[in-house]
């Protein structure tokens, strides 16, 4: 049987026991470490390999969902809250499964099994070289390589390409979903950048063509750790 590591976000140390407890009756999970707060996390999970995170949705400096939002994360998310509202945004970025809190062993058991046939399917590490998007009436092929910046504006996402500037009614997290972040990173929250079209980095500013794009501070370290990969 294939082990596979998962890591726990929880604040709250009884909530953490009980997620602990479970892990270990699972025979195809390995407890790599946990967490108390989203950052520490976050930085782990980006010099890592996790196959199953656990998350907790409400903690101090930075919930799961903007832990979700932040960053692209490859792992088979499975959110514990107390909170049911939150399962329709939890969806929407691609989780595996929503435990809401208190739950029970096998509702625990169900939402791993899950996890687990995620993972068994076989995937493609290949660079990803076009997406197509949803125009007005019509899907669009989009080259990855001709993409410079992507910028939100209102209600659209705007893609600034090389040769074309094209609308789309698809969402950052959608698109966040489809191109790979070592790729098209997430650097603010109405900005996306082509990290192959950077021509310098400045301060927490970003050179494109002819566009400064502003770096903040929910998506810099990520950026960041990109970057550094490269140099």
């Amino acid at each position: 049987m294939d082990k596979y590591t998962c890591i726990i976000i929880e604040d709250e140390p009884l909530a953490l026991e009980k997620t602990m407890d479970f892990v270990y009756k699972v025979p195809f999970l390995t407890l790599s470490t946990t967490f108390d707060n989203a950052l520490t996390g976050l930085t782990y999970l980006i010099n890592n390999k996790v196959d199953v995170l656990f998350l907790d949705i409400h903690m101090d400096e930075l919930s799961g969902i903007e832990l979700l939002e932040s960053s692209k994360i490859t792992s088979q998310v499975i959110l514990t809250t107390a909170y049911q509202e939150y399962a329709l945004k939890g969806y929407e970025l691609h989780i595996t499964d929503y435990l809401l809190k208190p739950f029970t062993f096998n509702r625990f058991l169900q939402a791993v099994n899950k996890a687990q046939e995620n993972l068994s399917q076989p995937t493609s590490d290949k660079k990803l070289d076009f997406i197509f998007v949803k125009t007005e009436n019509r899907l669009e092929k989009v080259m990855i390589n001709d993409i410079l910046y992507i910028e939100g504006m209102r209600d659209y996402v705007r893609i600034h390409c090389a040769s074309k500037k094209i609308m789309t009614l698809q969402s950052f997290t959608e698109l966040e979903q489809l191109i790979p972040a070592y790729q098209v990173c997430r650097v603010h929250k109405s900005f996306m950048v082509a990290i192959n079209k950077i021509e310098f980095i400045e301060r927490s500013r970003i050179k494109i063509s002819d566009q400064m794009i502003p770096v903040s501070e929910t998506y810099k370290d990520t950026f960041l750790q990109i970057i550094n990969s490269r140099v």
